[in-house]
């Protein structure tokens, strides 16, 4: 398995917004999370001007379908999105384990 970073930028009137949409979003993530897809997701603060969420698959396919049907996507609380693969080094979540040679 690998780890993508779905990374949202997010509109300049996201707080105001997304009280309306963030149930519908929410219970769309905990699934996610659920099945394994999802492993970690929120927002940064100061200024919560960008989301990050962690996804777990064989290709990037599953995060691309969480940002295409995402609520907060579709409503635009989210500028553009983008799928980065992210190799996982160290962490008992590491999905390619590094370790020292000594």
């Amino acid at each position: 398995m690998k780890h993508f970073l779905l990374f949202y930028d997010l509109s300049d009137d996201y707080l105001e917004r997304r009280a309306q949409f963030r149930d519908e979003h929410l219970r769309k993530a905990w699934a996610a999370n659920a099945n394994g897809d999802l492993l970690l997701g929120g927002a940064l603060s100061d200024p919560a001007d960008t989301a990050i969420l962690m996804f777990r698959g064989e290709t990037s396919v599953v995060a691309e379908q969480f940002a295409e049907t995402d609520p907060y996507v579709l409503n635009g609380l989210v500028k553009q999105w983008r799928v980065r693969q992210w190799t996982t080094v160290l962490g008992e979540w590491a999905a390619t384990p590094v370790r020292p040679a000594s």
